[in-house]
C-alpha cells in the first residue's frame, strides 16, 4: 500500500485543459493518458468531469469552475464581512462603557 502525500500537485488551468482535450482525442482509457503525463488518474478523471459540467453536460445541481470561484470569493468576503462586524461591535461596547459624563 503506498503512502499519499499531505501536499498535492498543483497544476495550471492550461494543462488540465490540455489533458482533458488528450483524453477525448487520444482515443485512450483516462487511466492511460493519466500514466502517459505523470498524473492520478483520479486527478485526471475529476478534471475530465469538470469540463463536462462547464460544458453543461454535467449532472444536475453540479457547480461550473466559475460558479466554484464565485462560490470560493463569496465566501472569503462573508468572512471578511464577519469579521469587520465582530470588530464594530467590540468597539461600540467598548466606547459604550467608557462614556464620557
Amino acid at each position: 500500500m503506498s503512502k499519499k502525500s499531505n501536499t498535492s500537485k498543483r497544476y495550471t488551468a492550461e494543462f488540465k485543459r490540455d489533458a482533458v482535450a488528450l483524453v477525448h482525442s487520444s482515443g485512450k482509457t483516462v487511466t492511460e493518458v493519466a500514466r502517459d503525463i505523470g498524473v492520478s488518474p483520479e486527478g485526471l478523471r475529476n478534471w475530465v468531469n469538470q469540463d463536462k459540467t462547464d460544458r453543461g453536460q454535467g449532472p444536475a445541481g453540479a457547480l461550473t469552475t466559475a460558479e466554484r470561484e464565485e462560490l470560493v470569493r463569496l465566501r472569503r468576503k462573508v468572512r471578511e464581512m464577519e469579521q469587520t462586524i465582530e470588530v464594530l461591535g467590540k468597539a461600540t461596547a467598548f466606547f459604550a462603557n467608557h462614556k464620557t459624563k
